[in-house]
């Protein structure tokens, strides 16, 4: 008999008959997209849901990355070299290839080696004439050293656009993380905690660089009127929004039965691995629980091990990314690398067998270790 398989996710389905229903309303109106009902309703929804005030609702996180530097006016010149942006190298690959599309050198600082986020210190020292923008991840939902990140723009006049693809719904002392920033952005890719199938927004800290940003996502073309600018197709179909109304409706019972499974991760192998420090004063939403290895070969040992037993963990994010955008002004990583190298994602869903993906683990790490006494069962 066939040996079930445990992916590192799954999407969340919300029941069937809640979607019918909006999908009957789609069909009934004949409206597919261009800003129909259910995105209103939807974005109206996620507003109030997360406490944020400018929220635009996008095709997927990829654009709403180039949405965020477009509005905000990072991106190239035909005269002159490229503008820069100080980002990450622990992150996935549209943070930085984002920035390349749109003509942006990415200038990359190593990472804090407890919290796996951008390292403030790092800054200052890379910044330059060209510099535009900071752009930091928070690392599987975990915030950055937001206060820091805003002195050194405000002292050096940048600009700070975060990642949050992986930070819906989480706080940082009380308060939505998506307020920091002058934009932070959104993913709602089918593997998020949140998800609208493919999808993504963009929070704006002003309501004038939401009215721009909702042009350029529509051609760039202002409402009853057909002027040219510069903009491109970016927007959520109703298919999409109504998906997401759905999984927003049973999104407590998601994060409890996701919260479940994560804490039986930390309970049970906090004597096996090495856990990510989380931001004093934040909140956790749950989305992914990484653990790091001793070393490089032991993560590809441990990996393969529980491949075999059909447990597929994932290694986000490797490998850094200063080792692959090699033509960009980089910094030397090596925490980044070092990270990369020995770092694993557990399978987290809301039915993720994690007593299962535990008994695994243990197992390969103590089968892996010459002499371990450690038990697994």
């Amino acid at each position: 008999m066939r040996t079930p398989v445990i992916p590192v996710t799954k999407p969340f389905l919300p029941r069937r008959e809640m979607l019918e229903r909006y999908i009957d309303g789609i069909y009934e109106r004949a409206w597919l997209t261009n800003n129909g009902p259910l995105v209103q309703k939807l974005t109206e929804r996620l507003k109030h849901y997360l406490g944020v005030e400018n929220l635009l609702l996008v095709a997927n996180g990829t654009l709403a990355l180039q949405i965020a530097y477009k509005t905000l006016g990072l991106t190239s010149t035909v005269n002159g070299p490229p503008p820069q942006a100080i980002t990450t190298p622990f992150t996935f690959m549209a943070t930085t290839s984002s920035l390349k599309w749109e003509g942006i050198d990415p200038v990359f600082v190593d990472i804090d080696r407890e919290t796996w986020n951008l390292d403030p210190a790092g800054i200052a020292s890379v910044i330059t004439k060209r510099t535009k923008a900071i752009v930091p991840v928070h690392v599987f939902g975990n915030p950055c050293n937001v206060e820091e990140i805003h002195n050194i723009a405000r002292k050096h006049n940048l600009k700070v656009i975060y990642d949050a693809a992986h930070s819906f719904g989480t706080t940082y002392r009380g308060e939505c993380v998506l307020n920091w920033g002058d934009a932070a952005t959104l993913s709602f890719h089918a593997t998020k905690v949140f998800h609208t199938i493919e999808g993504g927004a963009v929070v704006f800290k002003r309501a004038q660089d939401l009215e721009y940003a909702r042009k350029l996502i529509n051609f760039g073309l202002p409402e009853g009127e057909r002027r040219e600018q510069a903009g491109i197709n970016a927007k959520m179909n109703e298919f999409q929004a109504a998906m997401g109304l759905c999984v927003l409706d049973e999104m407590e019972s998601n994060l409890l039965a996701r919260k479940t499974a994560w804490e039986i991760y930390n309970e049970k192998l906090r004597d096996y691995v090495t856990f990510q420090s989380w931001a004093n004063g934040a909140s956790n939403n749950y989305a992914y629980f990484p653990v790091l290895l001793e070393s490089r070969t032991k993560t590809e040992e441990v990996e393969e091990f529980m491949n075999q037993k059909g447990i597929f963990p994932r290694r986000y994010f490797h490998p850094s990314l200063d080792t692959v955008f090699s033509n960009s002004r980089s910094s030397y990583c090596p925490t980044s690398q070092d990270i990369a190298n020995r770092v694993l994602c557990l399978p987290l869903y809301a039915s993720a067998p994690a007593e299962k993906v535990v008994s695994a683990l243990r197992e390969s790490i103590c089968k892996l270790e010459p002499g371990s006494s450690r038990g697994y069962e």
